[in-house]
């Protein structure tokens, strides 16, 4: 069982360090491709737009196949088109590679998430799940700024060590895990997209992926040129960039660590509007901050807000329809891509239009803004603590 719990591990921290590589890279990829600032944010967005599209066909799809060949086909793919990016000549080859391995990490993540409750035991799959997670928050804490330092050498050395490391987790994955066949039911033969129709039709589903879709698109908005605006404000070079994302990363791991403690005292509804209030009053400040240690330290709340809030918005999720959790799962995924490559391009936009940081930092605090009054006036909230007295009860 640990052999398992660290191949997920691996492949989602492989997967959530290619995610965000090209953040810390923007300004050298833009110089040497010859990039406006408007469009630069596509390099982010091209992986993420992959990813969102995919997503929604890949979970229900996959359903029906065996999840140990869909996994490891994915990762192969996932490796190539990764190396495939240390070879781009523009930002169209560059625009391609990425979205490829977007399509490829949409097959492939999503197997994560659904072989835990079929390989593990009830009692120990909030463990590995947790654990599974903590892979996500590592890949920032410590596989971006190591792939910002690599880059210092050269700008493709980070694509070509993630595009090794994800061969050698899919060579892992045939060695390590068992066949997982389908079992033919029911719900199999339903359409693909017919199994949406239950959220779709929900009132408080609908307003709850809304206010999933606002926060991932205002974080990532703001993620994506926060090394951009390092470089430009306070004249960083790739290197040190690299060592801000470690310590802001940490923050995430913070955050996902000390989640469960923080909203067993405050409960969920107060440490979401706690969370966020903090996160919009720090969003608004970052432009006007007046050295890289308060930057840093404005940063790290941000993060840790990210690491406690994420998790707590899945749960929140996958609490609307259980039966349904595999659907709920590609859905969020799916939506958190979109909200990252739409969050980029306007960031990308916004940035350039408005010259800094401000109106990016505006855009975000108006996102998470958003979020926070949808989640309230959705009642899912409400329902899910009221759900939980009726279990305990």
């Amino acid at each position: 069982m640990k052999k398992l719990t660290a191949l997920f591990f691996l492949i989602m921290f492989v997967i959530g360090t290619d995610t965000f590589l090209i953040s810390p890279l923007i300004p050298t990829l833009q110089s040497l491709f010859h990039i406006s600032t408007e469009y630069s944010g596509w390099m982010v967005g091209a992986y993420a737009l992959g990813y969102a599209v995919f997503a929604l066909i890949a979970g229900p799809l996959s359903d029906g196949w065996d999840r140990k060949k869909v996994m490891l086909s994915g990762m192969v793919c996932f490796s190539v088109s990764t190396i495939l990016c240390g070879f781009a000549t523009g930002f169209w080859s560059m625009f391609l590679f990425r979205f490829l391995a977007g399509v490829s990490a949409a097959f492939t993540a999503p197997q994560v998430w659904a072989s835990i409750p079929a390989l593990f035991p009830a009692p120990k799959i909030a463990k590995v799940s947790g654990i599974v997670m903590a892979g996500l928050a590592a890949s920032q804490a410590f596989g971006i700024p190591i792939g910002s330092l690599l880059a210092t050498t050269h700008w493709s050395y980070p694509f070509f060590t993630i595009g090794v490391c994800s061969l050698l987790v899919a060579i892992f994955i045939f060695y390590a895990l068992p066949e997982m066949k389908p079992k033919h039911d029911q719900r199999s033969k339903i359409p693909i997209f017919k199994r949406y129709v239950p959220l779709l039709t929900s009132r408080i589903a609908r307003r709850s992926f809304l206010a999933h879709f606002l926060f991932q698109c205002g974080f990532f908005a703001a993620f994506s040129f926060i090394g951009k605006w390092m470089t430009d404000r306070f004249h960083l070079s790739i290197d040190q960039v690299g060592y801000v994302m470690f310590f802001l990363g940490l923050g995430n791991m913070v955050g996902s660590i000390s989640g469960a403690y923080v909203i067993k005292r405050l409960n969920r509804f107060n440490t979401m509007v706690v969370g966020f209030l903090v996160s919009i009053a720090c969003f608004i400040a970052l432009p006007h901050l007046p050295s890289v240690s308060v930057f840093e330290g404005v940063c790290f709340l941000i993060f840790v807000n990210m690491g406690i809030a994420f998790p707590l918005i899945l749960g929140l999720l996958n609490s609307l329809n259980p039966t349904i959790r595999g659907t709920i799962s590609s859905l969020a995924n799916s939506i958190m891509y979109a909200a990252t490559t739409l969050g980029s391009w306007i960031a990308g936009l916004i940035y350039a239009t408005f010259n800094g940081f401000s109106a990016v930092g505006i855009f975000a605090a108006i996102c998470f803004a958003g979020s926070l009054l949808s989640f309230m006036f959705s009642g899912i909230l409400t329902t899910h603590s009221k759900t939980k007295k009726e279990h305990a009860s």
